[in-house]
């Protein structure tokens, strides 16, 4: 039977619809509100085969310059069964065509990888030749319909996912013997406590300290405006936490979090925080937090050969990795586009100005756009600092 697609026009029907289906955070309602702000749009739509639901998925559209128009993109989507995939992206491709006409449709789905788990610390060659190992029924499926692998990854999927589901002791042994001895002695320390941030003062520190991380670690930050508007449009399913010591905010993670997943945004943590240990405390308490609700996986929110990432491979032996990205082209300048893609990145590093400026000189000029640009990414950086750089910005901002 032919697959339809229909969109869904009420918060509270497709959320439920996320949540039950064991969908991500960033595939619920208040998501794409949040991006609707800032040169997105959100079509929520069901994939149906006869009356039973097979699928569905949150798609952000960005407008491009002319030519390109726009692109189409699911973040940690769609929701589907491994035996429904296949079809459901098929669908889904066909729809956007049809309905929005981009020039391609991007999606990063919160699937594992046809693999086995990886053991901490493996290397990139060996990722990389588990990741051209012959693919699964399903991977092949998505593959026939169209969808192929994309080095241009905004969400990284080599992550760390701890299953919440277990009791506090096992979880606690997978933990190094330092971090358990850091995590122990930061629920001892005197004048401190961890919980949710509901105060104004409060989120102003956190802010405070997510810049001076940010600015620590050398990466970008968007507004005070949008992380306040992350807490209002998601609501309950938006949860600050903090480490105080007394009244002081010395650390914090922001999660995003659906019925199924807790889902990192982001994090940091002040000096006071890093003597007392505090920020280790803190990833416990979070994910006790969450397995209280019924949350099933932690997830980290990607891994990169970074200091934060060294820091988060202390919570687990293992580490996770999911399927990545697969575009589909629905325009022949879709290709133009997606070498692009990785250029417009790498000069967000400099700032959103820049970024946007190469965008638009795409319009004109697109092969001496690349070019230049290219060349200049070349003798400012290596491939893998530029990598890095795209990884910390989500799909162009």
């Amino acid at each position: 039977m032919t697959l339809t697609v229909t969109p869904c026009h009420d918060r509270d029907e497709w959320d439920d619809l996320v949540n039950s289906s064991g969908g991500h955070p960033l595939q619920l309602w208040g998501w794409g509100e949040l991006k609707s702000q800032y040169e997105w749009s959100a079509d929520r739509v069901v994939v149906r085969d006869g009356a039973r639901i097979v699928g569905s998925a949150q798609v952000l559209l960005r407008t491009l310059p002319q030519p390109f128009k726009s692109l189409a993109y699911v973040p940690r989507g769609p929701q589907a069964q491994e035996a429904d995939r296949g079809r459901v992206v098929e669908a889904l491709a066909d729809y956007v065509k049809r309905t929005h006409g981009p020039i391609g449709i991007t999606i990063e789905p919160d699937w594992e990888a046809p693999f086995s788990p990886l053991e901490k610390g493996v290397s990139d060659e060996d990722l990389a030749e588990r990741i051209a190992a012959p693919s699964s029924d399903w991977l092949a499926d998505v593959e026939a319909a169209g969808y192929k692998r994309s080095e241009n990854t905004g969400l990284i999927p080599r992550t760390l996912i701890v299953d919440v589901t277990r009791d506090e002791d096992t979880i606690m042994k997978e933990l190094s013997s330092s971090t358990r001895q850091n995590v122990r002695k930061s629920f001892k320390a005197e004048n401190v406590r961890f919980g949710l941030v509901t105060e104004r003062a409060d989120l102003d520190q956190v802010l405070a300290i997510n810049k001076e991380t940010a600015k620590r670690a050398n990466f970008a930050v968007h507004s005070d405006l949008y992380h306040e508007q992350i807490r209002d449009f998601m609501g309950p399913a938006s949860q600050l936490i903090a480490a105080w010591e007394g009244d002081e905010v010395v650390a914090f993670v922001w999660l995003v979090v659906s019925g199924k997943t807790a889902f990192e945004l982001y994090g940091g943590v002040n000096p006071r925080g890093m003597k007392l240990r505090l920020n280790y405390g803190l990833k416990f308490w979070a994910m006790k937090h969450v397995k209280e609700q019924g949350v099933e996986r932690y997830d980290f929110n990607g891994l990169l050969n970074d200091g934060i990432s060294d820091f988060k491979r202390q919570f687990a032996k293992h580490e996770d990795m999911l399927v990545g990205t697969y575009d589909k082209a629905l325009s022949p300048l879709f290709p133009v586009f997606a070498t692009a893609l990785p250029v417009v990145r790498s000069t967000l590093k400099h700032g959103v100005p820049a970024a946007k400026k190469t965008v638009a000189n795409l319009k004109n000029d697109p092969k001496a756009t690349l070019a230049g640009a290219a060349s200049g990414a070349r003798s400012k950086a290596s491939d893998v600092k530029a990598r890095r750089s795209a990884a910390k910005w989500n799909k162009l901002g």
